[in-house]
């Protein structure tokens, strides 16, 4: 007898699922609205209805295929790319990496304001000159 796992024992894919999102068998089983003997019973099945796998990839946050694709080699890669690039522009970065400079953009930015600024300053100056002549008018 092998003591390798089978490949597509839904069971103990759900259960590594499980134990990776830190989730005891009694928080699925409160999710599922069953209980924890459920939930053992469940992880120790080879095979599971469709239905049942729908609802418990729910519980666990996972898609169905996630779960029936499931396997330890993968998660570890996932979360050694992770690791791995955290030195660099990994998902983990230190900081924020610019394609420009921000002092050059903040110049730019303070620049438009003061622009902005004239404009309005050259618009409220027209108005009085406009209302003055109006009252010299009259």
């Amino acid at each position: 007898m092998s003591t390798l796992t089978k490949q597509n024992h839904i069971g103990r894919k759900i259960s590594r699922i499980r134990e990776l999102r830190d989730m005891k068998q009694e928080a699925l089983a409160q999710a599922l609205g069953t209980s924890q003997q459920t939930i053992s019973a469940l992880e120790n099945s080879e095979t599971i209805d469709d239905d049942r796998l729908a609802e418990v990839a729910k519980a666990l946050g996972v898609s169905v295929e996630a779960l029936k694709n499931f396997s330890d080699e993968a998660a570890i890669n996932y979360f050694n790319n992770f690791y791995d690039n955290s030195g660099s522009n990994g998902a983990f970065a230190n900081g924020s990496i610019f394609t420009f400079n921000p002092l050059d953009k903040l110049m730019e930015t303070i620049e438009e304001n003061k622009k902005l600024y004239e404009r309005l300053v050259q618009a409220e100056k027209d108005k009085v000159e406009f209302l003055e002549n109006i009252l010299k008018d009259k």
